[in-house]
């Protein structure tokens, strides 16, 4: 038995974990004897074992709908996400919310990843910050936290202190809580109205949960965000119309995505992404409807950010006059 226990006054009681009964800390019958093997057996047992990480995502998918509908039910409210993690999980959730602004355009405060230890544990392993439950309520707390968020927590054992305080502190504050883990007991799930459970099974080094549990975390984490950033409509066909074009390569992208989306040639859309101010998204409406800017932020505004649902409001009101 391991015993972990918090460092912080005011903590809980002393609470145990029997490792043992942990998925993620059984040994793997396929790796049994991966230290007598060549480079090449290596990599295909690991490789073979990973395979096994997207099937087991697949038989998720249902939870993970029902935390995505929520996630973009509190975006909609002006809410957030945000992500709770210690070690590898934590700097998933950290990776996951810092790609949202470039691409999708969003505020850096609408999706947020919090990591026991704070940013020098990105870089820097601290074990024992995962111990201190208060921590994951004092950093919720400065990040001001709502009852209008969503709280996601993000651990493979399922019983770090740190994710759990900051789970039932947003329980208490009464905002939708959603759980990853891949561990069927973990401790997050009594905490959490979603529930994620992905079982990868045991790892192929045991309790090295930066293999499959982390690549599950990833893989659902991208499902959560990408799902949700195209309910909210800033995705266009499969084009992500609302990308931040802050430097070289992200300009060349936006103007390509125009000439996709608009099917126009290469002069017009560069007019166009100009004229924009630089935003593919009214780029696009601009040419396919023959608009000005601010025409076309407008007709966009009107249907909730979405391009598709601009567009044909605007050819039906066209039909309309040219019925009269």
């Amino acid at each position: 038995m391991e015993t972990v226990r918090s460092h912080e006054r005011g903590d809980r009681a002393a609470f145990t974990i029997d490792l043992t009964s942990l998925t993620t800390e059984r040994e793997n019958p396929a790796s049994a004897d991966i230290d007598s093997k060549s480079t090449v057996e290596i990599l295909e047992i690991i490789n073979t074992e990973d395979k096994k990480v997207a099937f087991a995502v697949e038989k998720s998918i249902a939870d993970i709908a029902g935390l995505v509908d929520a996630v973009v039910a509190s975006f909609k409210k002006g809410g957030k996400l945000v992500y709770v993690g210690a070690g590898t999980s934590g700097r998933l959730g950290v990776l996951d919310a810092s790609e949202c602004p470039p691409t999708y355009g969003t505020p850096p405060s609408m999706v947020q990843g919090l990591i026991a230890g704070g940013r020098e544990a990105l870089v820097k392993s601290i074990e024992s910050a995962e111990d201190k439950e208060d921590m994951g309520v004092k950093d919720i707390e400065a990040i001001g936290f709502s009852g209008n968020d969503v709280l996601v927590g993000i651990t493979a054992s399922g019983h770090a202190p740190y994710v759990l305080g900051a789970m039932r502190k947003a329980r208490e504050l009464g905002a939708a809580v959603g759980a990853i883990s891949c561990n069927p007991n973990s401790g997050t799930f009594e905490l959490a109205d979603h529930r994620v459970f992905v079982d990868v099974g045991p790892e192929v080094v045991t309790g090295s949960t930066r293999m499959k549990s982390g690549t599950a975390q990833k893989l659902v984490l991208n499902m959560i965000t990408t799902a949700a950033m195209i309910r909210l409509g800033k995705v266009y066909r499969n084009l992500m119309i609302d990308l931040t074009p802050v430097n070289k390569k992200l300009v060349e992208r936006s103007k390509n995505l125009i000439m996709r989306a608009a099917e126009c040639d290469r002069e017009t859309a560069e007019r166009a992404f100009a004229a924009s101010g630089k935003k593919p998204k009214i780029a696009i409406v601009m040419v396919l409807l023959g608009i000005d800017a601010s025409s076309a932020e407008a007709l966009v505004a009107a249907n909730d950010g979405h391009l598709s649902k601009a567009v044909e409001a605007f050819n039906a009101g066209r039909d309309r006059d040219r019925g009269r």
